[in-house]
């Protein structure tokens, strides 16, 4: 071997054993409880400057000690702690400064030697909420802020976060109001105190606080009552009219009804409606995050597509956080997740948001329709991917990456497994429905498995025998195959056989459907992608090209910029008539993109006029459809 290759093999070699050893100085989670209670402040009043200010005084012995920064974030599925947004550490003990050491592995690991006579660590450091959503999630403005009180704290490795104590406070700007799934103990001109909790209740009890703020009751059920907190923009946004009342709660009665049980002794949705606050839906057991764009009251006529996030994400408390599947149950946040059962976590959780938002009434059964026909169509027609990566490895992707744009989404799949996994569940409903000459459903699953243990807030896990027990338990039939079929399989075309065994089938038309008219005027965009394949966004840059569509057989990519339509300037009218025109098969359609610094005109052959998914009633079918979307309460 060459010298300067060999010296390089044993430095490697040398660094791979120091990283080894670090890493192997990092205690495993054990199920003991930690000796004391850390004190945790969060000052939240530089609104200014969109800092957290963090002091911990966490109790201790001397020796060697690891404080960990939570990486595995429940709900995030995934590695995404930000600890590029902590900054300032400082620790001291005795009053004496002690260095700390990030270890060499695991960047969200800090080693510290406790001196002898030093009983307590008193540590200091800021949370750096984004400035801009180029930054990351923007967790504090003018009007709202957002304690996710995992971003905000250290913890010492080595147990279980059950069995670690926390007594946290914060302060909020002047005059704020705030709502948490925690006990309020004191407030007074120094701040809130809560009472203490375990570490893994207080990552799962975040706060929202706001300058404008509305807390109205849902359900005041003495053991489980439900609240709407809303924090928002302007008074204007925070202004609850009483039909959107009504609907909200019956929501919660539907729910409660599905599941025939309450895992929370009193349930907070946290909802913002905010164009500036980072938009947001995460579950937790006794509350749930939700942000939306301005207008969820004010513009409710014109809107509707962001009214099934708070069914989605309440249904988490029975699915996810009490029910969970266990191979995403860990003991600290800093040991991996596996997500092998996603498809049911937040396949199924998918599935449940949609039939309670008609249910409740949020949606109308018109725009409850239209969803399922987008999500159809985009699975059938615009997810070639299926051919090569299926819906179990779909699972993976939270881990693999961020929810960040990719340049052929429609090949690459990204967390595919929330509406495909919709589509196996309506699959196995409608299933459970024809085997049993509709006198069973998958109603009588979510009751059976999730109802269990009322009141209990013990995660109780499962795997995917169990989920195959439980659709046995209601209707006998070989689930398991049924699953593995779907899961496994490569297509081609999406899993619509629930879709027609319900009574509709999916249609293509002209004009979009209610829901996509709804979604594609709140997202600013016009969507192209079942016939020319892209969709365009306000500012005429192509959003997605469909991989082995029109458009990308013609070159289109979405690096591009629209400039022209046969030789006059973009706009998404003419468009539309440039591709309605394509029906007699004889109007070409020629595009002018920019591309960087660079023009070019493309030709596109397509001559199937405009198309947008719809359902439609398939005639001597029986409507299930209809009987999954009808109130139960």
């Amino acid at each position: 071997m060459h010298r300067n290759a060999l010296a390089f093999s044993l430095c490697s070699l040398i660094l791979a054993c120091a990283q080894a050893l670090a890493a192997e100085g990092i205690p495993e989670p054990k199920n003991a409880a930690y000796p004391g209670t850390i004190n945790l402040s969060v000052d939240a009043t530089d609104i200014e400057h969109r800092l957290f200010r963090v002091q911990e005084k966490i109790p201790v012995r001397a020796g060697a000690l690891v404080l960990l920064y939570p990486e595995w974030l429940p709900g995030n599925h995934a590695p995404r702690g930000p600890i590029d947004l902590l900054a300032g550490l400082q620790i001291k003990g005795g009053g004496k400064a002690i260095a700390w050491t990030r270890d060499a592995v695991n960047m969200y690991a800090f080693h510290v030697q406790v001196p002898a006579g030093v009983s307590a660590l008193e540590v200091e450091f800021q949370f750096a909420s984004p400035q801009a959503t180029t930054q990351g999630r923007v967790t504090m403005t003018q009007e709202i802020l957002g304690v996710q009180w995992e971003k905000m704290l250290l913890y010492p490795a080595g147990h279980y976060s059950s069995r670690i104590q926390f007594a946290p406070s914060l302060r909020l700007p002047k005059e704020w109001k705030y709502a948490t799934a925690l006990e309020t103990q004191a407030q007074d001109s120094s701040g809130i105190r809560f009472g203490a909790t375990s570490l893994e209740t207080l990552v799962d009890s975040p706060l929202f606080a706001g300058k404008y703020f509305v807390r109205v009751a849902l359900d005041e059920q003495p053991k489980g009552a439900v609240w709407l907190n809303v924090v928002g923009d302007s008074p204007s946004e925070v202004e609850i009219k009483p039909e959107q009342l009504a609907a909200h709660r019956k929501l919660v009665a539907e729910a409660v009804t599905l599941f025939g049980s309450r895992h929370f002794d009193h349930y907070e949705f946290l909802l913002a409606v905010s164009d500036n606050f980072g938009g947001i839906g995460l579950e937790h057991h006794r509350s749930s995050e939700n942000g939306v764009d301005r207008g969820y009251f004010k513009a409710w006529d014109e809107q509707g597509a962001e009214r099934s996030l708070l069914p989605h994400e309440m249904t988490h408390s029975w699915n996810g956080k009490y029910r969970r599947p266990a191979d995403l149950w860990t003991p600290n946040y800093n040991v991996p997740m596996q997500n092998s059962l996603l498809w049911v976590y937040e396949g199924m959780t998918q599935y449940w948001g949609h039939v309670l938002s008609a249910r409740s009434g949020l949606w109308s059964d018109d725009l409850a329709r239209g969803a399922l026909a987008g999500w159809a169509a985009l699975l059938n027609e615009s997810r070639p991917g299926r051919a090569w990566r299926n819906l179990q490895d779909t699972t993976n992707q939270p881990i693999i990456s961020p929810r960040a744009p990719m340049s052929w989404m429609s090949w690459q799949r990204r967390e595919d497994y929330y509406i495909e996994g919709l589509l196996i569940w309506l699959d196995a409903d409608t299933k459970i429905r024809e085997l049993s000459n509709d006198r069973r459903s998958l109603d009588d699953v979510a009751k059976a498995f999730f109802g269990v243990g009322d009141g209990s807030y013990v995660p109780n896990t499962y795997t995917f025998a169990d989920v195959v027990k439980a659709l046995n338990s209601v209707q006998p039939f070989d689930w398991s195959r049924f699953l593995r079929e779907r899961l496994d399989s490569h297509g081609p075309g999406a899993p619509l056989d629930g879709l027609e065994r319900s009574g509709w089938r999916l249609v293509f038309k002209e004009e979009p459907n209610a829901y996509t008219k709804k979604g594609l005027a709140a997202q600013k965009l016009v969507d192209f992608s079942y016939s020319l394949g892209f969709s365009v966004d306000k500012d005429a840059k192509l959003r997605e090209v469909v991989w082995e569509s029109p458009a990308f057989k013609a070159g289109l990519t979405t690096s591009m910029t629209l400039i022209a339509v046969n030789t006059v300037a973009y706009d998404k009218d003419g468009l539309r008539d440039a591709i309605k025109a394509t029906k007699d098969g004889k109007q070409p359609i020629e595009l002018l993109v920019k591309s960087d610094d660079h023009y070019r005109t493309v030709k596109i052959d397509y001559s199937g006029g405009l198309r947008y998914p719809h359902l439609e009633r398939i005639e001597g079918k029986p409507d299930r459809l209809s009987a999954i979307f009808k109130p139960r309460t």
